[in-house]
């Protein structure tokens, strides 16, 4: 891998750790909407910092699902993430704006932030020399 490979995936988890700082920030707050939001965040940017190593072109989306099963084509141990990936892929959007959507609560900010974790700390094995 050369440099600005290493580099790049560097960034993407660089910006996957403090979407998720700024969450545990915010929870601290009661801010439960932003927190599942940055949550999402960090669980797409560390998804993609895996799809850069694989030196996949990346697509424009938000949708969890979508990025796992990029990933899941070169490593089946992706699949025990799924379920996370359904859990925080409406995130990206659903309390993003005013409206009709109820507001989350506590215990959906703080499951948000254990997946979150565990799909950076997941993706971060995988990779060298992170």
């Amino acid at each position: 891998m050369d440099d600005a490979h290493y580099h790049e995936i560097q960034q993407w988890l660089l910006k996957s750790q403090r979407d998720l700082e700024a969450a545990k920030v915010l929870f601290e707050h009661g801010l439960f909407d932003v927190v599942v939001y940055h949550c999402q965040q960090s669980a797409e940017k560390a998804l993609k910092a895996y799809l850069v190593y694989q030196e996949v072109i990346l697509q424009k989306t938000h949708n969890l699902v979508v990025l796992l099963e990029s990933c899941l084509a070169f490593d089946i141990n992706f699949e025990i993430l799924r379920d996370s990936a359904e859990i925080l892929t409406p995130y990206a959007t659903e309390f993003r704006y005013p409206g009709d959507t109820i507001e989350p609560e506590k215990y959906e900010a703080e499951e948000a932030l254990a997946i979150a974790s565990l799909v950076l700390d997941f993706v971060v094995k995988l990779l060298p020399n992170s």
